[in-house]
């Protein structure tokens, strides 16, 4: 069996994570934006104190690798007078908030997502590290997959509404209103017990048994899912991907320069502002057919202490082996940080080779275990066709 450990927190830039390739600072961009200034003063800060790679992580921050004990102090002042540093550690894990990008100037989405993150930074409410909400306002909802506990989106009949994640319906709600009623469901979580171990989730309270307030009364249904995204033009910009969520510094400072801002997503894709043609640069996914974008691969050894095998080199080689419709994660360690859901194809790094999970996630008890890398190559299409 794995053995892994759950910190039940996320790094920031304040409280750094330390990993076998050193410090990982975290960024929470406020708005799921940065403007040009600052995407290129993280990309050079990246390469001054890093390793040049730069993470953007399914919760839709960005990291930099690499930063050694004695640089992080440097590091912070260079970010803060970047605009991108919170008063204090607490702030800082309480702004868990996704955006959805493809808002227009005028929006419900920027507004609400500001008049959040300014709540959340004068209200401490005892919640998990872990616990986060979704801004999601536009006509159809694209972070309906995404991680998020309390979700600010948009009704079928076109109001807005807060849902608690896990429940089919919310409550409808008036814009000057909406952010106080998803305040006040994260309290009623709290109160309820949710947050009871450090680490609740609101699907799971919902799942065992916990009744919602008849304050947050079901009344409203959400507007459909909507697309499934992909690299392109859309009307806000351009949306590139980058395989595994990484790029070099070089790349970030080359879209940096092409936009008044980049917004970040929780797809391991970045909108680049007002773009009329895609970007073309090697480290990045244009095409919408891209094998690479149906793999999902972890950081894996040497740079990530728990995991037990490289992860991103055998992804890349098996990418072209996975079928339009299937998808392929590849985790160093049975806790899946890069993709905690079920997969088409689930490979498991232990002590003793891969193991493979069919239609699962790395809990899921595997169908086959002890896979070498080199097994997997040579028997691909068997092991990667069977769905």
């Amino acid at each position: 069996m794995n053995g892994f450990e759950i910190k039940g927190w996320c790094p920031g830039a304040l409280r750094p994570m330390v990993s076998g390739d050193g410090l990982v600072v975290r960024l929470r961009p406020r708005g799921g934006r940065l403007s040009s200034a600052q995407a290129s003063g993280i990309a050079e800060l990246s390469h001054r104190y890093g390793n040049g790679l730069i993470d953007l992580t399914g919760r839709a921050n960005l990291q930099i690798r690499r930063i050694a004990a004695e640089n992080h102090g440097a590091l912070i002042e260079a970010l803060a007078w970047l605009g991108l540093i919170d008063a204090d550690v607490e702030t800082e894990s309480r702004r868990n908030i996704l955006v959805a990008p493809f808002w227009r100037e005028g929006d419900d989405t920027p507004r609400l997502a500001a008049a959040l993150e300014r709540t959340l930074a004068e209200r401490p409410l005892g919640l998990p590290e872990k616990f986060g909400f979704a801004v999601d306002c536009g006509i159809e909802r694209v972070l309906a997959q995404a991680p998020a506990d309390i979700r600010v989106e948009r009704g079928a009949e076109g109001s807005l509404l807060v849902r608690a994640d896990g429940a089919p319906e919310g409550r409808a709600v008036a814009r000057a209103e909406a952010i106080d009623v998803a305040l006040s469901l994260a309290e009623w979580f709290v109160v309820s017990g949710g947050a009871r171990d450090g680490r609740g989730r609101m699907a799971a309270h919902i799942a065992s048994g916990a009744t919602l307030p008849d304050a947050m009364a079901a009344n409203a249904k959400p507007s459909p899912a909507g697309f499934l995204p992909r690299p392109g033009l859309c009307a806000a910009g351009a949306l590139v991907g980058l395989a595994f969520g990484q790029m070099r510094s070089e790349t970030f400072g080359y879209l940096a320069d092409l936009a008044p801002g980049l917004r970040l997503t929780p797809w391991r894709m970045i909108l680049v502002e007002e773009a009329c043609e895609m970007p073309r640069h090697e480290d990045l996914v244009t095409r919408a057919d891209d094998p690479l974008l149906r793999v999902v691969a972890c950081t894996g050894a040497p740079a990530c202490p728990g995991a037990h095998a490289q992860t991103r080199r055998l992804a890349a080689a098996l990418a072209p082996h996975i079928g339009a419709d299937q998808r392929l994660h590849v985790s160093g360690c049975a806790k899946g940080c890069a993709h905690p859901g079920p997969s088409t194809i689930t490979l498991v790094g232990t002590a003793n080779g891969f193991d493979l999970v069919r239609q699962g996630s790395t809990r899921d008890p595997p169908a086959v275990r002890g896979l070498a890398p080199a097994k997997i190559l040579a028997d691909v299409d068997a092991l990667m066709g069977a769905g």
